[in-house]
């Protein structure tokens, strides 16, 4: 299996992506069509993360679980998603489960 990735929304991320302005909706709506057509939605290796836009970057939440949850910040860190990704065989899926823009 590979991209593009099936990406779910928690409704709270729903909610909170769906009260923002139309132009902060736009960079969001960006950054997950980043995640979905990624090869790897955690960008792990080398310089995997240079074919991202300018103003994005992943991480992982906690350093000491690089296979647990991400976050990739848009809009020069001015907003985040949180999403885990579950690599199953038959149905590969991104969870986002936070959506914050300042």
């Amino acid at each position: 299996m590979g991209p593009p990735w099936q990406a779910d929304w928690t409704k709270e991320a729903e909610d909170n992506r769906n009260a923002l302005p139309a132009p902060a909706r736009a960079l969001v709506d960006a950054a997950r069509a980043e995640l979905v057509t990624a090869k790897d939605p955690y960008f792990r290796g080398i310089d995997t993360a240079a074919d991202l836009p300018t103003g994005m970057s992943v991480e992982p939440v906690q350093s000491t679980r690089p296979g647990g949850a991400h976050v990739i910040y848009f809009d020069h860190g001015r907003g985040w998603l949180r999403y885990l990704f579950t690599p199953r065989t038959a149905d590969p899926q991104i969870i986002i489960d936070e959506c914050i823009w300042q």
